[in-house]
């Protein structure tokens, strides 16, 4: 997401970092750059004006910082000003103080909402919650359908109800509604997650059907899911919604594809309300709140790493990666099947390119973005292959593997007997690295500090 944006603003920045002071001259043609960058990102025109007329006033008035170099001091005030826009802190989300707290999912048909509503309920199963799923969609049975699917795919509660005996409609509708809160409430369900129907565009029978479960249901969170890549359909849509519903948060989907990114920098200024969630692929899990201060990192170059440790705290297996460290720094061994589990902790936290995502794009990590497109995941699979096709002995000792294990191993891997010289040449090279750094006090003043130590444990160091 933002890549377009990302890649223009930091030319831009560099551009000032030959003057030596900030003038009214060149913050005009910086700021000139940056509002073209903006409208070509797809943010709407009324907040690419009003922010500009903010880091205008900053830029030249007297909150400049004299300590800092000219480009540094606007990529501070556009740094604020983007937070300012997005919201200064993370939305929280709303519970009811008596259970169920029913949340209502609005968005037009295709915004993604039976799958986020599937998200959000494996996101608050994570937090120790009980949702309870419901398609209130009776119009499309396929929907109903999806839900379904869904719900087994995250193992959640789902409350199907009988449609038959009576004709579609809002009638049916209230009735279903009805019936999934008492059910949620008799199942021991906390929470109840409402997925409704949409339509290709908003209409009047559509915002007359979300006013009655509205009206109904009393609802602790009304969310407007959207198409992050419909950029401005997205947020005149959400504006339609707030103005008849009272909207009291976002969720923006396909993050991950828009290289745009107008719709997340223009929706909360034009509705007034907050960016809760954001989706960011196609698995259950690839759905995270929306960290004002983190994507304005992200969109500036300077990464998200923050986001990438919690990732990592949350796929890896610490204790694992701990018995690995250590048996590799201090002499104990790494062998290939230390090799493949590692291999193993790499792919549970996503593709190169989503980590990549996460790093800084200026300074000594520029370039990594680029380089993480060259990356072949396959590679990863080919190379557990390779190691599955050893025998134990043979993943404990590799010396033992001559020319005929080799074309042994290739033919069981499906690959070739140059992918096993590779992958030996890496492990060699690997094991080789281990052993230097366990022979200095490097790797004992490491693993005494733990992962914490090194800056890979513990939120409490970010304030969490």
């Amino acid at each position: 997401m933002f890549d377009n944006l990302t890649d223009k603003l930091q030319r831009v920045f560099k551009n000032l970092r030959g003057q030596g002071t900030l003038t009214e001259e060149n913050i005009g043609e910086a700021l000139k750059e940056i509002r073209t960058a903006l409208l070509e990102a797809d943010v709407n025109l009324k907040v690419v004006s009003e922010l500009i007329e903010h880091i205008r006033a900053k830029a030249v008035g007297t909150e400049v910082l004299t300590a800092l170099s000219p480009s540094e001091q606007v990529i501070k005030i556009v740094r604020d000003e983007l937070v300012e826009l997005l919201g200064r802190d993370t939305a929280r989300f709303k519970f009811a103080s008596q259970p169920p707290t029913v949340i209502l999912m609005a968005g037009l048909q295709g915004s993604g909402k039976t799958t986020t509503s599937g998200k959000l309920a494996a996101w608050l199963k994570k937090g120790g919650h009980r949702p309870m799923l419901v398609s209130v969609d009776v119009y499309r049975p396929a929907a109903r359908e999806q839900l379904k699917v869904v719900a087994r795919a995250i193992e959640a509660k789902l409350y199907e109800g009988d449609l038959k005996g009576e004709a579609a409609g809002s009638g049916l509708v209230e009735r279903l509604a009805k019936e999934a809160r008492r059910e949620a409430v008799i199942m021991g369900c906390d929470t109840l997650i409402v997925d409704t129907a949409g339509r290709l565009h908003v209409d009047e029978e559509l915002m007359t059907e979300m006013e009655r479960l509205k009206k109904l249901l009393s609802p602790a969170e009304i969310l407007f899911v959207a198409d992050a890549m419909t950029g401005q359909d997205a947020v005149n849509s959400a504006q339609e919604f707030h103005a008849r519903l009272g909207l009291t948060g976002v969720v923006l989907t396909k993050m991950d594809g828009d290289a745009r990114g107008g719709a997340a920098l223009s929706i909360r200024h034009v509705t007034g309300q907050p960016i809760k969630f954001i989706g960011v692929g196609e698995k259950p899990d690839a759905f995270e709140p929306f960290h004002p201060d983190r994507i304005v990192g992200r969109i500036l170059g300077m990464g998200d790493m923050l986001s990438l440790i919690e990732r990592a705290e949350e796929k890896l297996d610490r204790r694992k990666s701990e018995e690995l460290a250590k048996k590799a720094l201090l002499g104990d061994g790494f062998s290939l099947e230390d090799f493949r589990d590692q291999l193993k902790q790499i792919k549970k936290l996503g593709s190169m390119e989503s980590i990549m995502k996460m790093m800084p794009s200026v300074g000594p990590f520029a370039g990594l973005k680029q380089a993480s497109s060259q990356v072949d995941e396959k590679q990863f699979v080919r190379l557990e292959a390779i190691i599955n096709s050893m025998t134990p002995k043979e993943r404990r000792n590799h010396e033992i593997i001559s020319g005929s294990r080799r074309k042994r191993i290739a033919a069981g891997s499906g690959t070739t007997v140059q992918d096993v010289n590779q992958l030996l040449r890496q492990y060699a090279q690997m094991a080789k690295m281990f052993k230097q750094m366990g022979r200095g006090g490097l790797a004992k003043s490491m693993l005494r500090g733990g992962l914490s130590g090194m800056g890979l444990g513990g939120r409490q160091r970010f304030g969490r």
